[in-house]
């Protein structure tokens, strides 16, 4: 009876902060000003439902955890299981991709048997990546924890608020920034069921209507309560996107994560540091159950060890290159000449691999503000480098989360990093 009123009173715990987060998410925050209401009106067909989707969501986290699997599960075990799961959701994007292959081949033997045998391995590879998936969700959450705890970032018996996630498609975002100057003015999450020419017609409409630059970009996660994860066969990938996400969560709980939509400064600084943080999570759980799967740590610079030759065409640097210079031409009042610089731009990233359908003011009003390793789309933004450097003096993650998660403002950030005696002036 114990453990039953213990787990009944965590998860009503759970079910209030659900409601919290839910209130003060900011990525997502409808904002009060003319613009971005119109901007909403144009784009409420397509509206993703974050309501229906969290309620679905917790009632699935609710019936799994009455299976507490986790709980009889030795180590090895649960790292196993984990490791099925991505292999399932491999083995499942294989099956999918030679079915519409098949579907696609004029010349397909004995086509209405081969379609229908690969439509059954396909069916069934589905099934176990559905079976498989709160499971590894679980043992994943547990894990991540675990880290979290050992940073110190523990409140009590457990975490505020706890690692929660959802393997799910995640919808694609609309982001819309002012024509003259690089800033997102609007961020609109978009119905699953929105292709590729909806959302190009919707990028149209908009910019139309408005005269403001607009674009739709895919995410790999977002900061709802669970937080929602794209499906992945990279292991690396999921287990920092999970850090990631649930560092947002925590930010939407203190001054800095309730001001995420407030300026462009605010919502860098919540940006890199969900990156920064993501990425040593994720490697710490990769380091602790998945050794194997640990990425080498970058080799460090030294003044001493031979110049590195540099790559054909290096994206970062480039992109840096580009975002400054139009920069440059938006603050002389050039918009139809930043908006050709960055076509023409575009179509030299295209030539080199990097297939970018379109780079205009919303791409990089979306794509700068993670700005955890320098140059790319944040330019010579100095609020990133300044989040990069506090990172850096930080006696451990637990102390620069909570440094930077009570900040209200870029000033603030610059305070921290003034000498203790100017600070001491101030």
């Amino acid at each position: 009876m114990r453990d039953f009123l213990r787990a009944a009173w965590n998860w009503c715990k759970r079910i209030l902060l659900v409601f919290l987060l839910i209130v003060t998410l900011g990525g997502s925050a409808i904002q009060a000003h003319d613009q971005a209401e119109r901007i909403s009106s144009l784009a409420r067909p397509y509206e993703f439902d974050f309501f229906g989707w969290t309620l679905a969501a917790w009632l699935d986290k609710a019936a799994d955890a009455n299976l507490s699997v986790t709980e009889y599960l030795r180590p090895d075990s649960d790292q196993r299981l984990v490791l099925d799961y991505i292999s399932a959701v491999d083995a499942y994007h294989a099956a999918h991709g030679e079915l519409e292959a098949a579907y696609g081949n004029p010349d397909l033997p004995d086509r209405e048997n081969t379609l229908a045998e690969l439509g059954v391995r396909e069916e069934q590879l589905r099934v176990r990546v559905d079976g498989l998936r709160p499971l590894a969700e679980m043992v994943l959450e547990a894990q991540t924890t675990q880290v979290l705890m050992d940073y110190g970032l523990g409140m009590l018996d457990g975490l505020l608020p706890p690692v929660l996630f959802s393997i799910a498609p995640l919808p694609s975002a609309l982001i819309v920034s002012p024509r003259d100057e690089i800033r997102q003015i609007a961020d609109i999450n978009l119905r699953l069921d929105t292709d590729l020419a909806a959302e190009v017609e919707l990028e149209q409409r908009v910019e139309n209507r408005l005269d403001v630059s607009a674009l739709v970009v895919p995410i790999g996660g977002l900061g709802t309560y669970p937080t929602m994860v794209q499906d992945t066969t990279s292991l690396s990938w999921l287990t920092e996107v999970v850090g990631h996400e649930w560092v947002h969560n925590y930010l939407s709980l203190h001054p800095l994560g309730l001001r995420y939509g407030e300026s462009p400064e605010l919502r860098t600084m919540n940006e890199t540091t969900a990156s920064l943080l993501g990425k040593a999570i994720g490697r710490e759980v990769l380091r602790r159950y998945y050794p194997e799967f640990l990425p080498p740590e970058p080799p460090p610079e030294s003044q001493d060890s031979e110049p590195q030759e540099p790559p054909e065409f290096d994206f970062r640097v480039e992109m840096r290159e580009t975002r400054e210079h139009v920069d440059e031409l938006l603050a002389g009042g050039h918009i139809v000449v930043a908006e050709a610089y960055m076509e023409a731009r575009r179509l030299v990233f295209w030539e080199n691999g990097y297939l970018i359908r379109r780079l205009n003011q919303a791409y990089f009003a979306f794509h700068g503000a993670y700005a955890d390793q320098p140059g790319g789309a944040a330019g010579d933004d100095p609020v990133g480098s300044g989040v990069r450097e506090l990172w850096s003096r930080s006696e451990s993650p637990a102390a620069f989360l909570r440094q930077i998660a009570a900040m209200k403002s870029v000033d603030d950030l610059w305070q921290a990093l003034l000498p203790a005696a100017d600070q001491g002036s101030q």
